[in-house]
């Protein structure tokens, strides 16, 4: 795709824009094993896109806490046939290999959506730059086997800051144009409850930065927690609650599981602003 022809991000996702999730994996904090089968799986990404996302994230690979990786040949094995059979939906893939990313954008997505923040795969920068994608980049402190340990920071707002400034300037320096990248805190990757809603707290910090704000903290154990609850995934009403607080606060794209509740409360929301 030309240069011409891919718009800035903040063009093609206008606050506030909601991503659908759909893991194809067997192990996802939240919806693991729902969409393991090819059909299920496309059937709730369009059933997301008629609810109103802008765009959904297809994942072969689980980031939830405690999770080991898998290869390229089994991620691949996993999202290429829902990414084919979805030929035409606005999609974006969530990995960080390389592989992964070529073949996604071959058959069609327009954004990678990176955890790793191109940390993970040295070749993974040049596809989005060759393909002219979208990319987003994700902060995380550690990696996911081993993120909530114990997760510690002097200022959690300022290093997340510092960090996504330095892998933006590395992105840029990779040939990815700036105008068509994102920016991640990564809510629940190696933080603590506190710490995730510190980060939506003082998000202006992070908007400061220059680049559309996306953030996921849709089904979170930390919305759990704020209802005096162990349970490892946080409600849809605590999810779209945070959801609001965020946009209220200059996030741009919201990563959602609850795809029309999530749209709704952010179409009144928007009204409000005016």
């Amino acid at each position: 795709m030309s240069n011409a022809e891919r718009r800035p991000i903040q063009e093609r996702f206008p606050a506030p824009s909601v991503m659908g999730v759909i893991n194809v994996t067997p192990d996802s904090f939240s919806d693991g094993g729902v969409h393991m089968h090819v059909q299920p799986a496309v059937t709730a990404a369009w059933g997301m896109l008629d609810g109103g996302a802008a765009i959904v994230d297809i994942g072969g690979e689980s980031t939830r806490p405690g999770s080991g990786g898998v290869s390229t040949e089994e991620e691949l094995a996993r999202v290429e046939p829902v990414l084919e059979d979805l030929g035409g939906a606005p999609l974006s893939i969530d990995t960080s290999k390389a592989a992964v990313a070529r073949r996604a954008l071959e058959l069609g997505a327009e954004l990678v959506n990176d955890v790793t923040a191109l940390r993970a795969d040295p070749e993974l920068a040049g596809v989005v730059a060759d393909a002219d994608a979208y990319l987003c980049l994700m902060h995380m402190q550690g990696e996911p086997r081993t993120m909530q340990d114990d997760p510690r920071y002097d200022d959690v707002v300022a290093e997340v800051k510092r960090f996504l400034e330095e892998r933006l300037a590395a992105a840029v320096d990779a040939g990815v144009r700036e105008e068509l990248v994102c920016l991640d805190p990564g809510i629940g990757f190696g933080k603590t409850a506190q710490q995730n809603f510190e980060l939506v707290r003082r998000l202006d910090e992070l908007v400061g930065i220059g680049r559309p704000i996306l953030v996921g903290f849709s089904r979170k154990s930390s919305l759990a927690r704020v209802l005096g609850s162990d349970a490892k995934v946080g409600s849809t009403g605590a999810s779209v609650g945070a959801a609001v607080a965020a946009y209220d606060r200059g996030a741009t794209i919201l990563r959602v599981h609850d795809v029309r509740e999530h749209v709704e409360a952010l179409a009144a929301a928007k009204a409000i602003h005016g």
